[in-house]
Formats: C-alpha cells, structure tokens, sequence
C-alpha cells in the first residue's frame, strides 16, 4: 500500500475565466475504497482526469501506482465481448474470469456475444471485472450505477467491497455504504477526507450544517454591526478632514489650523485603522460562510386532475420486434400516487414510460390515459444545447423561474453561461429536471430523473415530492429515494 499525494493542484478549463482547482492538496491511500461526492460541477470527473494524466495541471500529483480509468472507449464495440476482456485483461487466467463474473452474476455466455449486444449493465460489470483482473493498479470509477439496475448496483456494490484500491465518483447512498470505507467530498472552497461510510458522513454533514447553520446567523449579525460601525467610522474621518479646511468655532472665532491639521491628521490616521481591522474582520467573517452547502426548498405547482383515476393500463406487452419485452403489467394511477416501476435492465421500463407521454411504442394490451390529462416527461437520456434562455424559449417555460430552480440546484453565475452542450451530464439533467418543474401538469413521468445528480439536488428533490405530492409514475434505481418517494411499486417481471 503506498500514498497518492495531490499539492497545490491548480487547474482551469479552457475557455473558464474562473479556476475549477486552486491550490488543492490531498493525501491518501491507495488501499482505501475512497468514495467522492459533490455538487454537479465541482470536478469530480476532472479530479479522476487529473489523477490518470489526461490534463496538463499546475502542482504535483505522485504515486507509486499506476492508474486505470472507468469507464474507457472500447477499441472495437462489434468485437465479441471475450475478446474485449481479453485485450484489457490479457494475463487472466479462465478460472479467473469467471470467478469475477460469478461475483458480478453475469452469464458467462455473455462472453460470447457482441459486445455491442451486451445491456449497459453487463458491459459495466465486464469491464469493471477486466480492469481488477488486468492489475492496472489504483482504479478510478467515474459513475458505474447508471446503467445498473436496483439489483445490479446491490451486485456491484458488493462485488467492491471485496475490492481495494479504488476512487469512486457515485451519489448512490445505499450504493456507497455497501462498497466505501473513506469519503472524499469536494466542497465550495476545499476538499475534505473522513473515514467511514456515507452514512457515517451524512450523519456528521447533518450534524456539521446545523451547527453552521446557527453560527452563521450569528455570522451575519456581527457583519451587518461591523459594517454599520465601518459606516460611522468612515463618517468620522470625512469629518475629520473636512475639519482641516478649517471653518468656525462654536464661538465664532476661527480655530488655529496648524492645530486643527495636526489634530485632524492624527484622528484620520486612527480612524483609517479601525476602518480597516473592521473591514478585515468583515472579510474573515465573511470568508466562514463560503463552504456551507445550502439545499433551498424546491417550489412546485401540480394541477388536480377532476377525476380519480388518470391512468389505466392493462395487460401491457412491450414489443421488440417478434418478441416482448416483459410479462403483461396492469395497474393504475390514481390521483396522489406516485408510483415506482421496478424491473431488470431491458424489461421495457422506459418503454412503458415513453408510450405514456404519447409515443409510438410497439406493444400487446392498453395503457389509457383520461381525457384533458397534462402531462410532464423527464426523459432518461436527452443532450439539451444552445443557451439557457434559447432553452426556456424553445420549450415553453418562463425564463426567471426556470433560472431560479436551476440556481437553487446549484447553479453559480458562471454556469449560466455558454452553451449548455458544455455542461457536465449532472447539469444537464439539472436542466431537464427544471424545465419539468417549471410546468404545471396533473401528472409528472420521470425516467432515471437522479442520473449523475448529485446528493444535494437528490436530496432537494425528496423533499419537494414529499411536500407537494404530484401524481407521478417513474423509474429510479436509487433505493433511498425510492423508499423516500414512492407510494406504490410496480414490478416488471
């Protein structure tokens, strides 16, 4: 085991007027199971970028290790998926390989198929596997639940845990607290080490942001009375060199200027030095509410629907050409619900989602909606460009309320600027999401609407639906939210 150090790293985007790392240092170890965590944007992915030497960067980065990155672009896609393993694990042996792919519960069949044809989930357990087996040192996973279902990320979760060596970009609670021992969280204006799992980590970020929370109202009282004495201060030195041009007395004799000037001098003096320590107070004090992470309540403005019912579907059959995709699903929506849709990666989840909202989806069976019912879509993938206010004017959406959800999701000055195809995939899910919230709709059909998202706006979502409660059917992987959300769960078999 040896120690990964990172000094006085400094790194900006090209074409970024502002710094994305200024002066970061960190330290640790390369048998930790390290996962990282921040609001979209900080520079997760960038970190893991700067690890592997994809960019050149200011400071240093040493390691004894050498580094392997997930995910990787796949030379071949059309080769069968063996001969992938093999070019990114060629010294493993066959007892290996399928002991790894026993762990990760992937059909060694699978080996022998295109590896374009494998689901997303197989091919992030394939390649997970290979890069354990080609012994490339200290692995640097960039988001692997995105493509994992509920039951693949408790699999790969586990399938870690048994791992060492690892720097993990996920905001899946359940999904860290099964794998992580160490949680590296990027904050505002630091990075910050702790050991443990997340749960453990929350438990004290709770903690910590109350406590912030209180000390910095006290915070802004003690700056709001510098600032006022700041205020008196500065007065009274304008008096005070007013007083050297002379003028008269109370008596209505003129008073010695040499005196006046002298005194007038020496009262300037001072009062330019207790401007200035309280101005510096000011900054000091100022400079303690930088780093608190604040999570502003999300306003939302659903639309009751006249009847009870808004969806019905009955004996629903997805169809891939000759075949289905899942069993027959019946269920219903009724006014309030929000309903979850569960089942394994292909069994036509989106699919269902999808031919809600309206879309030609081949399929056996009736998914009927009621008459005059609006509906909202999130949809699961989608690449959102142009600019911000190009976006709210395409789609129909009031520019001022959209940039403000998109502000209480984190957005900063700077990121509402340029092109939104430059976003991270965080960002731009941010702004689909918002767009769904500025519209008022009886019922809201999200798809994976927590990909790449990260745990503050996850957790700002939560609250928004356990405080509004829109009718709302949806597909999400992310068990605590699931648990949160939902009032009923559909399974697809």
């Amino acid at each position: 085991m040896s120690t990964i150090k990172i000094q006085n790293l400094n790194f900006t985007h090209e074409g970024a007027y502002a710094p994305l790392f200024e002066n970061l240092c960190l330290q640790f170890d390369t048998g930790w199971k390290l996962g990282l965590i921040g609001r979209n944007g900080r520079g997760k992915t960038t970190l893991l970028d700067l690890i592997a030497g994809k960019y050149e960067y200011g400071g240093t980065i040493t390691a004894n290790t050498a580094f392997s990155r997930f995910p990787f672009p796949v030379r071949d896609p059309a080769l069968p998926a063996r001969a992938v393993f093999d070019e990114t694990a060629p010294d493993a042996e066959e007892w290996e390989i399928l002991r790894e792919l026993s762990l990760l519960d992937v059909d060694e069949q699978a080996l022998s198929r295109p590896f374009t044809q494998l689901s997303g989930g197989e091919r992030t357990k394939l390649l997970l596997a290979a890069l354990f087996l080609n012994d490339g040192g200290f692995l640097l996973i960039d988001e692997p639940t995105n493509h994992l279902d509920l039951e693949g990320r408790e699999t790969v979760s586990a399938y870690l845990k048994r791992k060492k060596g690892f720097l993990l970009v996920s905001h899946d609670r359940a999904f860290l607290d099964g794998c992580v021992d160490h949680i590296l969280t990027i904050n505002k204006t630091d990075a910050e080490l702790r050991s443990g799992n997340f749960s453990s980590w929350f438990e004290a970020f709770e903690k910590q942001q109350t406590a912030e929370a209180a000390q910095n109202e006290r915070l802004k009282k003690d700056i709001a009375r510098l600032s006022e004495s700041a205020k008196r201060t500065s007065a009274w030195a304008n008096r005070a060199e007013a007083a050297k041009n002379g003028g008269k007395l109370d008596s209505g004799l003129k008073p010695d200027k040499g005196y006046v000037s002298h005194k007038a001098a020496k009262m300037m003096k001072h009062a330019k030095t207790v401007e200035a320590r309280q101005q510096e107070e000011i900054r000091q004090k100022s400079e303690l509410l930088k780093n608190t992470e604040t999570a502003e309540k999300l306003k939302l403005a659903p639309l009751t629907f006249r009847a009870e019912k808004l969806l019905s579907v009955r004996d629903l059959e997805i169809r891939y050409g000759p075949r289905t995709g899942c069993k027959p699903v019946t269920f219903e929506a009724l006014r309030g619900e929000r309903i979850a849709l569960e089942g394994k990666n292909g069994c036509g989840k989106s699919s269902v989602l999808k031919l809600i909202t309206g879309e030609d989806i081949p399929h056996l069976g009736t998914a009927l909606l009621a008459s005059g019912l609006t509906v909202s879509y999130v949809p699961q993938t989608a690449s959102p460009c142009g600019r911000i206010a190009d976006f709210a004017r395409e789609n129909a959406v009031d520019e001022n309320l959209f940039r403000s959800i998109l502000n209480k999701l984190g957005f900063t000055k700077k990121d509402f600027e340029g092109d939104i195809a430059s976003y991270s995939e965080g960002q731009k899910k941010k702004i689909l999401l918002a767009k769904s919230l500025c519209e008022q709709a009886h019922l809201y059909v999200w798809d994976e609407p927590l990909n790449y998202l990260d745990l503050y706006s996850r957790l700002q979502i939560e609250r928004l639906l356990q405080d509004y409660r829109p009718t709302m059917i949806f597909v999400e992987h992310d068990r605590a939210f699931r648990e949160a959300v939902a009032t009923k769960t559909v399974f697809m078999p």
